[in-house]
């Protein structure tokens, strides 16, 4: 994954994603946590059910995932949008799995880890590279969008798989993912790895993470959460997204404003 790959110089105004700021890890963290409550606030609040559910947030998401595709540049309301709507699906393509056909989470974690590396290949030599600082319309946001389900499904198996199937409890999975995010932090900063590798890294870890925080908020004291409610916590997230949405809209503080490779 190599950062260097010399590419043709690209408009700013025609890539497709944000600045990779604090604001973005914020909105994105608070976005997978969300994904964890939203799904379980439909499927056991309003007993929608699983199917029904899946059926719903899957049509959604493809409606916003046009509109995203159709635009000719960036914009944060849309973007983020379609983030928060694929992180709802990608924890429903597991739930999916896993509760009405019986798929261990060993399995799907092994599954979705090997589909997010034949989907990188395939990004990799399509595109001679992994950069986000260049998405534009067309095959490579194609790339970006796929990697990013696969993400979030993984994040969703890996996530379940240590705070439920080896029972290491949302508290202490939610420590151990904060670890792992913060050791590629260094890894990045004072071991240079990477600036590519380091993101999609942290991207995927991101989302066991807010997997994680969002069982720990919202599952009851009995099963080692802090029991405040799905409903509560989602709509406590969605506001903080929209109001940082607004914010960013106006001041344009992640928006790319030169061309990298």
């Amino acid at each position: 994954m190599n950062a260097n790959v010399k590419e043709k110089p690209i408009s700013n105004l025609l890539n497709k994603v944000p600045e990779v700021t604090i604001y973005f890890w914020i909105i994105k963290v608070m976005a997978t946590t969300v994904g964890e409550t939203a799904a379980d606030y439909l499927n056991f609040n309003l007993s929608w059910g699983l199917t029904n559910t899946t059926l719903f947030m899957c049509g959604v998401f493809l409606l916003a995932w046009i509109v995203q595709m159709r635009a000719k540049r960036y914009v944060p309301g849309i973007y983020w949008l379609v983030v928060v709507l694929i992180s709802v699906v990608g924890t429903l393509i597991t739930d999916n799995l896993t509760d009405n056909y019986g798929v261990p989470l060993e399995t799907t974690t092994i599954i979705f880890s090997v589909a997010l590396i034949i989907a990188f290949t395939a990004w990799f030599r399509a595109e001679k590279t992994l950069s986000i600082h260049s998405i534009y319309p067309g095959r490579r946001e194609v790339f970006y969008w796929l990697v990013i389900l696969i993400t979030f499904a993984l994040g969703t198996s890996a996530g379940d798989l240590l705070s439920e199937g080896i029972d290491l409890g949302y508290g202490w999975s939610t420590v151990l993912f904060t670890a792992a995010i913060a050791i590629v932090t260094f890894a990045y900063y004072r071991l240079r790895l990477n600036a590519v590798t380091a993101f999609w890294i942290a991207y995927v870890l991101t989302r066991p993470f807010g997997a994680s925080v969002g069982d720990y908020l919202t599952q009851s004291r009995d099963d080692g959460g802090l029991g405040l409610g799905s409903e509560l916590v989602t709509v406590f997230f969605l506001i903080t997204i929209v109001g940082l949405v607004v914010y960013l809209t106006k001041s344009r503080r992640d928006f790319i404003l030169e061309s990298r490779t």
